[in-house]
């Protein structure tokens, strides 16, 4: 005769209830103003603000030179993409503006369909994070494995340097710079001849000014100090280098009227994977970027609220003539460092950035060339973590294969590509990894006062050991896809030789699809001599079996294993 074993589980608790659009969406700078805002706040911002437009300064310039752009467009996207970032995200703290993980992206954009398709490719890749940002995908994007980070930072740094041996070394190429490093490496050895000295000289110069005034006096704005002093002497010397006056004819005092770029179908069809591309890696960044801030300062960001705000200053950045902006981390802990109380400092410090297009201006056609490429440089080898890259490396196998594919395929394919593939390989290896970690034990059930009297050994439970009719599995570890064969196998080959079949879930954290289905047919098989029995089972495992409609009389639950060895004898 069947067992009766009584549904005596507690009834399956609600979900937790979701936060409301309001909570989810509002921007940082309204809940700051919201807590009051003091003139002492005031005075702590707008001396953040300044010191980081300050670093942001050069920085805009050279990162817009080295991506194809102009120097004046590195400056918009700082002031139009970098108000809108602190005015509508959901970071307290973040800094947005022109990064250098774009810088491979952002060339390659301007390089096969023009600036025109570049602002498309920004303005595009600004509706998809606003997308991303409403459909609440935030949370989903900041579980990127950290050998994928690292890695394609480290591929970035990379290219980053290789595009500035040109202006480091003053070389005069016969014809246009190549984009691909296997094909810009022969052009570049083969103009050594052509080598100058005094951009060397500038370029060494600023590098080593940089890190020299970092070590000795890390408060002071090294950038731009080494800027200015490269810009005096070129001035003073009269040094027969390149500068942005020469190249680009200066930087224009006053920014442009909002305009569309030209849009067509087929030109949206043309460069939506590149756009693509800038979503996922502004993604990336600037959600790494606020959480960067939040280990600084004990804050909390909002990863969806960040990313609609990331989306409006991606627009804004196109309609003003800009490139792609992001959550920047070095100025974002600049920012931190200088003492800023919410993200008035970061609208403050576009603000700055704004005057000195209006007023100083003319001043920006000074600057050598040679020294923005020593700036970019020293941020090319601080973008590289180092001490993370050593270490993932001696690791595991498997974090070091995540890590070294991510890097070459940043290198000599495409950014895109290269954390797609990190991504898919990263997943497979937490697959394998968690399929290791789930097991079936085969040795019947220990109360825990016996395994307490045992000084927490498991041993037998004799009167179970010794029950021909009741057999108790344990399952240990989330029950999913890539476990559920093994530990199927198992459990198939026993469901006919006992009359009760218990399986413990007790330490079951996680139940996919594939192991409820299996759970079925073994359900399935064992209700021919006796049934299934599901003990212990959390509130989560449980939802979902119900989901699966998985109920009394094919599968009975039971709180403990002692439940129902006591039903089943009963």
């Amino acid at each position: 005769m069947q067992p009766a074993i009584a549904m005596t589980s507690p009834p399956i608790a609600p979900p937790p209830e979701r936060p409301d659009f309001a909570e989810l969406f509002t921007p940082k700078l309204v809940t700051v103003l919201r807590e009051g805002y003091s003139l002492a706040n005031l005075r702590s911002d707008a001396l953040a603000g300044l010191t980081v437009a300050v670093v942001a300064l050069p920085l805009s310039m050279a990162i817009a030179i080295a991506s194809g752009a102009s120097p004046a467009q590195g400056l918009y996207t700082a002031i139009f993409g970098g108000f809108l970032v602190s005015a509508l995200g959901g970071s307290r703290f973040q800094i947005g503006g022109p990064a250098g993980a774009f810088i491979v992206l952002v060339a390659a954009t301007v390089a096969e369909h023009g600036m025109d398709g570049l602002l498309l490719t920004v303005l595009l890749s600004g509706l998809m994070l606003l997308a991303v940002g409403f459909l609440r995908l935030g949370t989903y994007i900041k579980f990127i494995p950290y050998p994928v980070t690292v890695g394609f930072t480290a591929g970035i740094a990379v290219i980053i340097f290789a595009s500035q041996i040109k202006d480091l070394l003053g070389l005069t190429l016969a014809g246009p710079e190549p984009g691909p490093l296997l094909e810009k490496l022969p052009v570049l050895i083969a103009a050594l001849p052509s080598a100058d000295p005094a951009a060397i000289a500038l370029a060494l110069g600023t590098a080593g000014l940089i890190v020299g005034l970092k070590r000795v006096r890390p408060h002071w704005p090294g950038m731009i100090l080494a800027v200015a002093a490269a810009s005096g002497l070129t001035a003073a010397l009269a040094l027969p280098v390149e500068t942005i006056g020469t190249r680009f004819g200066g930087i224009p005092s006053g920014v442009p009227l909002p305009s569309l770029p030209p849009i067509s179908v087929d030109r949206v069809l043309a460069v939506l994977p590149n756009a693509v591309g800038f979503a996922l890696l502004g993604a990336i960044e600037s959600l790494l970027s606020a959480v960067v801030a939040d280990g600084m300062t004990g804050r909390r960001h909002r990863s969806n609220c960040e990313l609609v705000g990331q989306g409006v200053a991606n627009i804004a950045s196109a309609l003003f003539g800009g490139i792609a902006v992001t959550g920047t981390i070095a100025r974002t802990a600049t920012n931190v460092r200088a003492g800023a109380h919410g993200p008035v400092a970061g609208m403050i410090h576009a603000l700055v950035l704004l005057f000195f297009v209006l007023v100083a201006a003319p001043l920006a056609s000074l600057i050598p060339l040679a020294a923005l490429a020593g700036v970019l440089a020293v941020v090319a080898w601080n973008m590289v973590e180092k001490h993370a890259f050593l270490t993932l490396l001696r690791a595991s196998r498997g974090d070091a294969a995540v890590l070294l594919t991510t890097f070459l395929l940043t290198i000599f394919r495409d950014l895109t590509e290269a954390i797609i593939v990190g991504f898919a390989l990263g997943s497979v290896l937490f697959i394998h990894r968690m399929s290791r970690a789930t097991a079936v034990e085969a040795t019947p059930f220990v109360p825990e006062d016996r395994a307490d009297s045992a000084g927490g050994a498991r041993t037998p439970y004799d009167e179970t050991a010794r029950d021909r009719d009741v057999l108790v599995y344990r399952i240990s570890g989330a029950f999913f896809f890539g476990a559920a064969a093994s530990i199927g196998s198992v459990l198939d080959r026993i469901a006919d030789t006992h009359r009760v079949l218990i399986l413990d879930f007790s330490a079951v954290p996680f139940l996919d699809s594939t192991g409820v289905n299996m759970i079925e047919g073994l359900a399935r098989k064992a209700g021919r001599r006796g049934g299934l029995v599901i003990a212990g089972a959390g509130a989560e495992v449980r939802r979902n079996f119900a989901a699966h409609g998985l109920a009394p009389p094919l599968i009975r639950f039971a709180p403990t294993v002692e439940a129902a060895l006591a039903e089943a004898r009963g």
